[in-house]
């Protein structure tokens, strides 16, 4: 790929599908990633001063990891090598990475090499990577839509930049949809115009995908609209035409109606209301209608600390467990899995304790309720000559005492945050909570 050639598009890219003809040539094309791109962030800085070494980014798919990398190949003037998590093997990576070093040797450009869905990689092939990364041979551009932490080396991470790229707004998707309207010369050869509410609810239904959102809008205008409007625009896509080409109807899973933000406040809620029926049939309703199962999955997972908590620990495990299998197995199976941990979070005990507990810490945190460690329990206490004069007492250890546990001053707090109201197994946690509180069992263990 040349990513230097002219700006004006050729008939081969016409033969692209519109969200490649649409990539970003600039930093300025790119929209919806101000937190790492806005002037002054430190990513800008170091593509602009083409002091760039191997960054990781992760996010969703359709928010412009790929198009970034091409970016920052054209703004560094960098060559530019692309492979796949997916398609690679050992010997291409050390093909690609020969190729670099022979491009560098005889006074060629710096290389880029764009590893799309590099968490795909395992770890011997992750190790290839290392030394040419950490001698400059290559600037590796990884794109991945897992964090990092889980799914990549350490020492590969530790020898980049990592940033989290977000899934794009809706006026981020708005504003793609009109560009390409107004700069595609393919669209504005069809003298396409889209009408506004068929725009909003593609940008509402595409969930942030630039990608979903172009090729629906491609596929709109290719099929000729509903050839309707006035001869001066010979495609009229309209909100009808929309639903058809991303093969979604509103009337299941528009926002304005049934929609996204409705269907998953049902969900949730049918749980929180121990209804497994209906928190099945909203699953279901989700799925059918193309909804994202790692988003149901992450979903899962908060309301199983938020909504059941201590009252049934094993809730958070389950969840956990289905956010992996999702990942694992996909869909369609991946449905039995969410459906496994929906009826199971529904049916199980309900607690809210913990999750009204950091609220409130954090909302006293906030406030400037900071407290000082105590010297007790701060990391290696040293024993100061005027110790004995502040009144510092020696940190007990609870091991050494009855039932694992002595009172002594953890934290300086005038109220409690955790209060567990016996619900479940909570009821057993309230009563220990209790007989610590009231300093029962508090005696050294030879004493007993």
């Amino acid at each position: 790929m040349d990513l230097f050639q002219k700006d004006s598009p050729s008939e081969g890219d016409r033969r692209q599908p519109l969200a490649a003809r649409m990539r970003p040539r600039t930093l300025d094309d790119i929209v919806g990633q101000d937190s790492i791109l806005a002037p002054g962030k430190l990513l800008r800085r170091a593509i602009e001063a083409d002091r760039l070494s191997s960054v990781i980014l992760y996010g969703p798919p359709g928010c412009g990891k790929t198009s970034l990398a091409e970016v920052i190949a054209r703004v560094t003037r960098r060559a530019f090598e692309r492979t796949s998590g997916v398609t690679a093997n050992v010997e291409i990576l050390r093909g690609l990475m020969r190729q670099a070093a022979y491009r560098k040797d005889n006074g060629g450009p710096d290389t880029i090499l764009f590893v799309d869905e590099i968490h795909r990689f395992n770890k011997a092939q992750q190790d290839v990577l290392l030394h040419d990364v950490e001698k400059g041979v290559i600037a590796l551009i990884g794109a991945t839509t897992h964090h990092p932490s889980f799914f990549i080396n350490t020492p590969l991470t530790s020898r980049s930049l990592v940033f989290e790229m977000s899934a794009l707004s809706e006026s981020a998707v708005r504003a793609l949809i009109e560009r390409a309207l107004r700069e595609d010369p393919e669209l504005t050869s069809l003298g396409t115009v889209i009408d506004p509410d068929a725009a909003e609810y593609l940008a509402t239904v595409c969930e942030g995908d630039a990608r979903r959102a172009l090729n629906a809008l491609e596929v709109a205008a290719l099929s000729g609209g509903d050839g309707g409007h006035a001869a001066a625009a010979a495609v009229h896509i309209t909100r009808a035409v929309i639903e058809e080409s991303v093969q979604k109807k509103a009337v299941v899973y528009d926002r304005d109606e049934e929609g996204h933000y409705d269907t998953i406040s049902a969900f949730i809620k049918s749980m929180r209301g121990s209804d497994p029926d209906a928190a099945v049939y909203w699953l279901a309703k989700m799925l059918k209608a193309g909804e994202d199962p790692r988003f149901v999955a992450r979903r899962l997972i908060i309301f199983a600390s938020e909504d059941v908590g201590n009252a049934d620990p094993r809730g958070l495990t389950l969840a956990t467990a289905a956010m992996r299998g999702v990942e694992f197995v996909g869909m369609p199976e991946a449905r039995i899995v969410l459906a496994q941990a929906t009826t199971y979070l529904a049916s199980a005990p309900k607690s809210n304790a913990s999750y009204k507990a950091i609220q409130a810490a954090m909302a006293d945190v906030e406030s400037g309720r900071v407290l000082d460690v105590p010297h007790a329990l701060r990391n290696k206490p040293v024993r100061s000559v005027n110790a004995a004069e502040r009144g510092d007492d020696p940190y007990l250890y609870p091991h050494d005492f009855a039932d694992h546990h002595v009172k002594q001053n953890y934290a300086a707090l005038q109220r409690r945050y955790y209060e567990p109201d016996g619900q479940g197994y909570e009821d057993v946690i309230r009563k220990r909570l209790t007989r610590w509180r009231t300093g029962q069992a508090c005696k050294v263990k030879s004493e007993v």
